[in-house]
């Protein structure tokens, strides 16, 4: 149960949901767009958030697509986990999908809301960062499509009143090579200490990691590095390491020295095993 009252609506329009939204917050009330509502629903019963109004988008037609057509792998926002995960239509993204959280709650979990959610690792974001991929957004102003990565900083970059309606994959990625690597302290489906996703494009490789910073990210510097093949496998993962945007995260469960270390020695496998032929 919440406990503490709030409106609810369940719009049938993208128009309709975003004019809710903007109503309220002209009445000063606060909002919160509802997909698959697991982190929502914890947060308002912990107390973390007191929304006078929830906005539940997962009626929305446009939100709800999962298929390719000739150029995309269009997946709608209230897409479960565990629907991307069964569809196999992108096998990295399927990866990252099956290892968040356990099967019940990959049931419940949706893409826009692992998007968007407060919990910093937001591992399905991996596999957008390095795959060329367009986000549709609607907001107050309207319909916007926009490359990932230039609105995903750690988390999605909304302006106000806005909610993810797509994500679209380019139909190169769906075939390409890839890897998934995660690392965690204790069981397979806890948070990670490492969790990265890799994908070639014209012999190049692209990654993106989350777990070893307090935020997701992809970074050219470490991208370039990791491309130079003149120099060891050892050398390579270690100058990454340096790289990094910020020192290695550190929490209750594990030292930012012990996540560097792992980082290390899984980018280390990594390339050991593009230069053996064996990805």
């Amino acid at each position: 149960m919440i406990p503490f009252d709030f409106i609810y609506y369940r719009p049938d329009s993208l128009n309709e949901a975003a004019e809710v939204c903007q109503s309220l917050y002209v009445k000063g009330k606060s909002a919160v767009y509802y997909s698959g509502g697991s982190e929502v629903i914890t947060m308002c019963r912990a107390g973390n958030i007191r929304p006078d109004a929830v906005i539940d988008i997962k009626h929305i037609p446009e939100c709800m697509p999962l298929s390719v057509d000739g150029q995309h792998l269009n997946i709608g926002s209230v897409c479960t986990l565990n629907q991307i995960k069964e569809s196999n239509l992108f096998p990295l993204l399927r990866l990252a999908c099956g290892r968040i959280a356990d099967h019940t709650n990959q049931c419940r979990i949706t893409l826009g809301g692992n998007l968007c959610g407060s919990i910093i690792y937001r591992e399905a974001s991996l596999p957008l960062l390095i795959s060329d991929a367009q986000v549709t957004l609607f907001g107050p102003e309207g319909k916007r499509t926009v490359s990932f990565q230039s609105v995903f900083q750690g988390r999605i970059q909304l302006k106000q009143g806005e909610f993810i309606v797509q994500v679209h994959i380019p139909t190169w990625a769906l075939s390409a090579r890839y890897a998934h690597i995660k690392k965690t302290a204790h069981e397979k489906i806890d948070y990670p200490l490492v969790s990265l996703a890799a994908i070639w494009k014209d012999g190049n490789l692209r990654i993106a990691f989350s777990g070893i910073c307090s935020y997701p990210f992809r970074s050219g510097e470490i991208e370039s590095v990791l491309n130079d093949r003149t120099k060891p496998c050892k050398e390579r993962a270690g100058q990454a390491v340096d790289l990094l945007p910020e020192p290695a995260y550190s929490d209750a469960k594990d030292s930012g020295e012990y996540r560097a270390f792992v980082l290390k020695n899984t980018l280390q496998a990594l390339l050991e095993e593009w230069e053996n032929g064996k990805i």
